[in-house]
């Protein structure tokens, strides 16, 4: 019985035997057991054996580490007709931050390793700026305190003594502060501890948004560096080369309580004008003046200014036009800008006043307050040009009829009373009987005239209308208020421009439609379907305002009082 149980576990164990002799002896080792924060620490696991060697799971290491990239070399020899095999995997780690980090055991080619430990040390600052390292990173912000929303300038200095293949330097990122790029990288060379270095240098805008006391951690830079003077680097890889920038303290404060309590505008220097005027003398009704406001601040986006407006004038009317904003960079410092322009429409003749126009900004060069001022215009409004001279009141007439001739009767000698009545009333229904003949032959004379004349009025009125109809089909906002106009003047021939013809219509569509018309053509406003809103608001012809004064009076001549005497 016991001989049998030895057979069967000597059979098990020569089964097994080829599995036990591809078991790995398996090691993690670093290259160095002490860095500094920045610098590349290359992390080697080697595999002896036959075994496969796949890459081990290193998601484990995202805590402390930063996995740069990883290599394999697999090396074979053969002694004493024994064959060996031995795989190595390097992988190049960064060090996320100071002290005492810990590389767990990793499943590698069949086995686990050991854990290791590594000791990291901040950057020795003083060994940079003596020279003693090949690359090297310097960060500066100015100045070190600000307002909250004040633009500062965050520099970030790569110095690199060795030839790089590549290489990629992160951006600065801290919660609550922008950092948008000045410009370009610069490129230069300067020495640190009597050894040249060249140096790529960034600039960044840094803004924050909130007040405290702020740390902007350090910015890694990470590449492959070759050494030249090897006859065998240009076929080989290049060393993972790593460095961080020191930690740079930054203080944030709040607006001062001196600072206006409309919009926080902390900038270096501001201007606000309003170009535009009257390119030939005085204004006139219906002609639009062209008025340009621009602010630009140094130190702030364009974002940060206000919007740009005009209040609303007595006597023109204000169509603003799409805004034109940009942010530039001059040096160091980002420029925001901010364009506005208004068509401005006077309505009536007289005097035209633009109101003076404020904006309060912090100066924070001179730590003070200041108000950028626009100075109130005023402007003469003439009549509408080409407009006809209103007519002189006619002056009034002796009679509204024509004299008729009479015959004076012979004197009568009338020694009765009576008959001296009689002779008057007879002589006054004489006078009314031919007056009134010569109306009805005036009127009967000039009837046909009149008919005339009102049926070419009402013809010219409808193909006005016919033609202003076709025109509001179109996009052409000059021909449609041109069509409108001459429909309008076909029927009260005193109208000169689009702003008298809206007032004298009632409120409602009409002026509706008027008002974005005059937005399209002045302002270039977006008005889509303005062509159908103008074709339904007219098409039943003008919504004339009742004329003040109007009656039903005759349109007869008043026949002058006369009186008797005895």
């Amino acid at each position: 019985m016991k001989s049998r149980y030895l057979i069967f576990l000597l059979f098990c164990l020569v089964c097994a035997w080829p599995t036990l002799s591809l078991a790995a002896d398996v090691t993690a080792t670093l290259d160095r057991n002490r860095v500094e924060l920045g610098e590349t620490v290359t992390l080697n696991l080697r595999a002896s054996g036959g075994a496969m060697a796949a890459t081990p799971d290193l998601s484990v290491l995202s805590q402390d580490f930063a996995v740069l990239g990883s290599s394999s070399n697999t090396s074979i020899s053969i002694i004493n007709g024994q064959r060996t095999s031995q795989v190595t995997l390097g992988v190049a780690l960064r060090p996320l931050h100071a002290g005492t980090l810990r590389i767990p055991p990793l499943s590698f080619a069949g086995g686990t390793t050991a854990p290791v430990e590594l000791e990291v040390a901040p950057p020795d600052t003083t060994a940079a700026a003596a020279g003693r390292k090949d690359v090297f990173l310097e960060a500066a912000i100015d100045p070190a305190s600000a307002y909250v929303g004040q633009q500062v300038v965050y520099t970030l200095r790569l110095f690199y003594a060795t030839d790089l293949t590549s290489g990629a330097l992160e951006d600065p990122q801290v919660a609550g502060m922008d950092f948008p790029r000045l410009g370009d990288e610069i490129n230069y060379q300067a020495e640190r501890g009597g050894r040249r270095y060249n140096v790529i240098e960034r600039r960044y805008a840094a803004t924050s948004q909130r007040v405290g006391h702020l740390q902007i951690p350090s910015v890694a830079f990470q590449g492959e560096s070759v050494n030249m003077a090897n006859p065998d680097a240009f076929f080989g890889n290049g060393t993972p080369i790593t460095a961080s920038s020191p930690t740079v303290d930054f203080d944030v404060r709040p607006a001062p309580a001196q600072a206006a309590q409309g919009a926080w505008l902390p900038a270096r220097s501001l201007t606000l004008t309003l170009d535009g005027g009257p390119t030939h003398g005085d204004l006139r009704v219906g002609e639009p003046l062209t008025l340009v406001m621009n602010v630009q601040a140094v130190g702030l986006p364009y974002e940060a200014l206000p919007s740009l407006s005009l209040p609303s004038l007595d006597g023109a009317t204000v169509y603003p036009d799409k805004p034109v904003n940009g942010t530039r960079v001059e040096g160091q410092w980002r420029v925001g800008r901010r364009q506005q322009s208004f068509a401005v429409v006077p309505n009536r003749a007289g005097t035209l006043t633009i109101p003076e126009t404020t904006l309060t900004w912090w100066n924070v060069v001179e730590n003070h307050a200041e108000t950028a001022r626009v100075p109130a215009q005023t402007f003469t409004v003439l009549a509408a040009a080409n407009t006809p001279a209103t007519p002189a009141a006619p002056a009034p007439q002796t009679s509204a009829a024509p004299t008729v001739p009479s015959v004076a009767p012979a004197p009568v000698m009338v020694t009765e009373r009576g008959w001296w009545r009689t002779v008057a009333l007879a002589s006054l229904a004489l006078w009314v009987l031919s007056v009134l003949a010569w109306m009805l032959w005036r009127r009967r004379s000039s009837h046909p005239a009149a008919v005339a004349s009102t049926a070419a009025t009402q013809g010219s009125t409808s193909r006005l209308r016919a033609a202003f109809l076709l025109q509001a089909r179109g996009n052409d906002a000059v021909g449609q208020a041109a069509a409108l106009l001459a429909w309008a003047q076909a029927e009260r021939s005193s109208l000169r421009n689009l702003g008298e013809l809206a007032q004298a219509l009632s409120a409602g569509p009409q002026r509706e439609t008027i008002e974005a018309l005059q937005r399209k053509r002045y302002a270039g406003a977006n008005e889509p379907g303005l062509g159908e809103r103008l074709a339904a608001a007219f098409r039943d012809g003008f919504a004339w305002q009742p004329v003040a004064g109007a009656s039903d009076a005759s349109p007869l001549p008043p026949l002058y009082p006369f009186s008797l005497r005895r």
